[in-house]
């Protein structure tokens, strides 16, 4: 494990240890924190599953049902709530409109196609075939997403929004006044 400069103690085979250790290493100080805040990231995933073990599909599928849904409610929805609830919806879609272009795709093109076949089809499970294996169910693909942290993710950017819609003045400091 070690090197020369470094020396390590190893313990293993502890009756009834509850103490983990990982050993990261890496050709750089860059990629040994990468490894560190990648291994974060999936412990904390892997915490959030322990509290509650609900999930959503991935790939954007959560995000394509909850528009439609949300567009679906704007319409019944009387005076100008329904441009803000058609607003929110357009949101939630760029959640799969990102997923589509970093993947290579169109993103309008494949929004569309995916958003009418889950209408069409009832099935939520449709979301951004990312690694192209030809299809777009992500319960096929086992893409899932813990429904904490998508619960947790929409309301932070929902109370962001909120916040910034708050701000009725912009002051800028050392700036004339009549410039604006």
């Amino acid at each position: 494990f070690g090197t020369t400069r470094e020396k390590m103690l190893v313990i293993e085979e502890c009756a009834n240890s509850r103490a983990v250790t990982v050993f990261v290493r890496g050709s750089n100080k860059m990629i040994i924190d990468e490894a560190k805040r990648s291994l974060h990231d999936a412990l904390c995933v892997v915490r959030n599953l322990v509290r509650d073990n609900r999930i959503v599909y991935g790939g954007g599928a959560a995000e394509i049902a909850c528009s439609l849904a949300v567009e679906d409610a704007a319409v019944k929805s009387p005076g100008l709530e329904q441009y803000a609830m058609r607003a929110f919806a357009d949101a939630l879609d760029s959640v799969p409109m990102a997923l589509a272009e970093n993947s290579g795709l169109s993103p309008i093109e494949t929004l569309a196609q995916i958003k009418s076949r889950q209408a069409k089809e009832g099935n939520s499970r449709l979301g951004v075939d990312c690694m192209q294996t030809g299809s777009n169910d992500m319960r096929e693909n086992f893409v899932i997403d813990p429904l904490i942290s998508k619960r947790q993710q929409l309301l932070l950017a929902t109370q962001l929004c909120r916040m910034v819609l708050k701000v009725n003045n912009v002051i800028i400091a050392g700036s004339d006044e009549n410039e604006f």
